[in-house]
């Protein structure tokens, strides 16, 4: 089979501008591939590109991850932008797992902005990996690196502790089988560091965003703290394996307004949201879980 490449067509969807790209053979029809991607048939990931955004598909409707071509590593989606709310836990991580790549929205910042931190980032998906230089992910080094395979059984067979571990592996079918399990969480909780913090993307309608609660909400004791993220239909669980952890608010609201002014993003108010779920037991009353 001949290795794929970088193929470039007009965007083939009449109200798009721009261009389109694919990773195919050379010698692809390119016909039939327009064909597959205008009736959403073509069940791959894809790249629109109009010059100023730069976005990852599985298909028309459906953004997976965006970024602004002048300005690479920010954080485009509400939800990516909350997901960094976990700083406020765990303030100087030093070791991360990232399960899902997507655009490299996340791994970009985290790269950047936590240059003490060593991330592994870990995607099931060869066409998403193979776009990691449309997005300017950064290329593999001493604390950053980008692999190809299954998160589950990454995190299974590795022997780290880590300090955050970031659960966002979906794609248009929804959360990866793998992933959603018990088995997964209960494997994610051991290993985390004892201060550590895990934070998975719910998605979906809002009976499957309860089941795959319950998963966290069992695996670590439900000590979780869940972040709506308004508009995008989203919820971030928040999961602390010490099962008798509090977190200090008042240490988080005072280290939230430089933490603002350090990374550009709205941690007062992330710390407000975060208090106020704990304190009205937002996992249980919004997601009908126990």
């Amino acid at each position: 089979m001949p290795e794929n490449v970088l193929i470039e067509i007009p965007n083939p969807f009449p109200e798009e501008e721009g261009v389109l790209r694919v990773l195919e053979p050379p010698k692809c029809n390119r016909r039939e591939l327009v064909r597959r991607l205008r009736d959403g048939t073509y069940g791959k990931a894809f790249v629109m590109d109009d010059g100023t955004t730069r976005s990852l598909h599985f298909c028309q409707d459906f953004v997976q991850s965006s970024m602004r071509i002048a300005d690479p590593d920010a954080l485009e989606f509400n939800y990516t932008r909350k997901v960094m709310a976990f700083l406020l836990f765990v303030p100087e991580p030093r070791n991360m797992l990232l399960l899902g790549l997507g655009g490299g929205s996340l791994a970009k910042f985290c790269h950047r902005h936590l240059p003490q931190a060593r991330l592994a980032v870990v995607d099931n998906d060869p066409t998403v990996v193979g776009f990691r230089g449309q997005f300017m992910v950064p290329p593999d080094d001493e604390r950053f690196e980008v692999v190809l395979g299954d998160g589950a059984e990454y995190l299974r067979r590795s022997a780290e502790r880590y300090d955050v571990i970031v659960v966002d592996a979906f794609d248009s079918e929804g959360c990866a089988p793998t992933i959603n399990t018990p088995e997964f969480y209960m494997e994610a909780r051991e290993s985390l560091s004892p201060e550590g913090v895990l934070v998975s993307n719910l998605v979906g309608r809002k009976a499957e965003r309860a089941e795959h609660l319950e998963l966290i909400r069992t695996a670590f004791d439900d000590n979780v703290i869940l972040l709506p993220v308004l508009g995008d239909g989203n919820h971030l669980a928040f999961a602390f394996p010490d099962a008798d952890y509090e977190p200090r608010w008042r240490w988080i609201k005072q280290a939230a307004k430089p933490m603002r002014a350090r990374y550009g993003l709205e941690f007062p108010k992330f710390a407000e949201k975060l208090e106020r779920s704990r304190k009205m037991g937002y996992v249980r009353r919004e997601m009908g879980a126990g």
